[in-house]
């Protein structure tokens, strides 16, 4: 019970977010631009605010970012491994949907880990999607590059959660100290981006049933759930045990596993002639999934903290 109140909070906006969208006239044209801004300012200031502040263990991240490669790579090879479910989706179509197998919300990770574990919740989970970002992209673009226009290294350089994570590190490891008026100004930014980026993932849902779709396609699909949600999070237990790691690192290397798809990889799925609607509906399955399934991981980290 006190996962599930842990979590309400923010699927309580991501649900209000769906609402907003279909029921008070703030349809299509308005939430892109939200989405700009909580991905181009909001989002980097959070990132820049935490990890700029935060007490950071190189000791300790070395190992964290390698479970979290590792992780994503399992859900990569799990994702393959489900390719006779989804024979009749194509090549594209497979190479669509097989991205939603270990791609990761940052927006939902951000604002659980600040409910689990406070400002050191945050920069940790910042400094992990932060650095997991670039492989997260390299491997869908790989996938979809028969479709790609070649500038997947401008690309990483120009990400604003990228720049904004290695701009607070080294702001950090320089020994400077943020200004007193600039500290409540990023803090603002910070919880602008938690409570607009649950609303704007909300917003985007695309639940119900897809028309055409076979039973063996919806089998695989309910697989790519099973590997997102299910699998990856055992799959980062066990390596953060392997690992070594302990406290905020572990915990955050397992809700990292647990997080829904991205909503990036639809973006990305049709800039590049993919399958956006079947990447839509998984990406809406895995969230409305993960409200009972992070619930779950939440509750035996906790049993494994107080035990």
């Amino acid at each position: 019970m006190h996962s599930f109140l842990l979590l309400l909070p923010d699927f309580a906006l991501i649900a209000l977010g769906v609402l907003l969208r279909r029921h008070l006239g703030l349809g299509d044209g308005f939430w892109p631009g939200v989405e700009r801004l909580v991905y181009f300012v909001l989002f980097p200031a959070l990132l820049f605010h935490a990890l700029a502040r935060a007490s950071i263990d190189f000791s300790v991240m070395g190992p964290l970012f390698a479970v979290g490669l590792l992780t994503m790579a399992g859900g990569l090879l799990l994702g393959f491994a489900g390719r006779p479910l989804l024979q009749g989706a194509g090549p594209m179509g497979f190479a669509s949907r097989v991205q939603c197998a270990y791609r990761f919300n940052t927006y939902i990770g951000i604002a659980v880990a600040g409910k689990f574990a406070g400002a050191a919740g945050v920069a940790t989970m910042g400094a992990l999607c932060g650095a997991m970002v670039p492989f997260a992209n390299m491997a869908a673009v790989t996938m979809l590059a028969h479709h790609g226009q070649g500038r997947l290294l401008r690309e990483l350089a120009r990400n604003p959660l990228i720049v904004a994570t290695l701009a607070g590190i080294a702001f950090n490891l320089s020994g400077a100290r943020l200004p007193e008026p600039v500290l409540p100004f990023l803090q603002r930014l910070a919880d602008a981006a938690v409570a607009l980026g649950l609303l704007a993932v909300g917003a985007a849902l695309r639940m119900g049933r897809r028309d055409g779709a076979s039973g063996r396609e919806r089998l695989g699909v309910l697989y790519l759930c099973a590997v997102k949600l299910l699998a990856l999070p055992a799959l980062a237990w066990g390596l953060a045990s392997v690992f070594g790691l302990t406290g905020i690192a572990f915990a955050t290397a397992v809700i990292f596993a647990a997080l829904p798809t991205a909503s990036s990889a639809y973006i990305l799925a049709m800039r590049m002639g993919g399958d956006g609607r079947a990447v839509a509906w998984l990406i809406s399955a895995t969230t409305v999934f993960a409200a009972v399934t992070l619930t779950a991981w939440l509750t035996v980290l906790g049993a494994a903290r107080s035990g």
